[in-house]
């Protein structure tokens, strides 16, 4: 398998008063590769990831793509191909199969360019192309959630965050029941989005979806991407460390999501659907 983290030799320089210091040192950096993604032996995307969770990655993925929304549409994975001329798999390339009776991919949604790890939506036509119907309707969750529990959920994620302890490298996705506080999954990646895939990939797999009743933290801002997927897969309540964008604020409210961004210390920022959080005694946001 590939690996998550990287040795490479550097050099610290430290200014001083009267000259620049030079320590030679190892440091350790978080691995960024590609992952080719086949569906039905048809290739659909490329992403830049974090090796790990692969299957969450594409299976979270598809459920962002609105190809599927339950375990049971997502028969099979398999690493394939991306043989080296030494013939070692780089477990770069993963073929899903999709059960029987569930459609493939439009062919329209093939990504045939390159998506970063800093963005999953790059060469997408318009905003549009994305705003895809999700098979969940959130404006019903009626969850409410304590602010002095979702206050907690920070410093649980970044306790959590093992890889970016080695790195400092790495985003991290994190789901929250809304009611205990208790973290259920948290998924660490260079991308953001992937991070997030991942998470969504882990509840189907675990027949978990929709995901009523939780909260999807994140330890970066909160972009319209982010929202959406969190849409597709049925979480009322974003909540992230970071700004959101204007753009996640309008959709967020257009579709009764909470959201809710610089969520640090004892304070928040309510961008939209403020009615979950609970009454509570929270210093103003500076």
């Amino acid at each position: 398998m590939s690996r998550i983290t990287a040795r490479r030799q550097t050099i610290r320089v430290t200014v001083g008063d009267s000259a620049a210091s030079r320590v030679t040192r190892e440091d350790t950096l978080a691995v960024e590769e590609p992952l080719e993604m086949r569906v039905n032996g048809r290739a659909l995307a490329v992403t830049m990831r974090t090796p790990g969770n692969d299957f969450d990655l594409v299976a979270g993925f598809l459920v962002s793509e609105g190809v599927i929304t339950r375990g049971e549409h997502f028969a099979m994975a398999r690493y394939c191909a991306g043989a080296t001329d030494e013939g070692v798999n780089t477990y770069n390339v993963l073929e899903v199969t999709l059960a029987p009776g569930v459609a493939a991919p439009d062919p329209s949604a093939e990504r045939s360019f390159l998506t970063t790890s800093s963005c999953g939506l790059c060469g997408k036509a318009s905003i549009d192309a994305v705003r895809t119907r999700s098979a969940w309707d959130i404006r019903d969750d009626s969850m409410r959630i304590e602010p002095e529990l979702l206050v907690t959920f920070p410093d649980t994620l970044r306790a959590a965050q093992a890889v970016f302890d080695k790195t400092g490298g790495l985003h991290a996705a994190a789901l929250f029941d809304g009611t205990t506080g208790e973290m259920l999954v948290l998924r660490e990646d260079v991308g953001r989005h992937n991070a997030v895939d991942k998470v969504i990939g882990w509840a189907l797999k675990e027949d978990r979806l929709p995901l009523r009743g939780t909260v999807l933290m994140v330890s970066s801002r909160a972009s319209f991407e982010l929202a959406q997927k969190a849409l597709m897969a049925g979480i009322p309540v974003l909540a992230a460390v970071s700004a959101p964008s204007s753009l996640a604020a309008e959709f967020a409210a257009e579709v009764g999501m909470t959201l809710v961004g610089f969520l640090r210390g004892n304070s928040m920022v309510v961008y939209a659907g403020g009615e979950r959080i609970e009454q509570g005694e929270l210093s103003p946001a500076s």
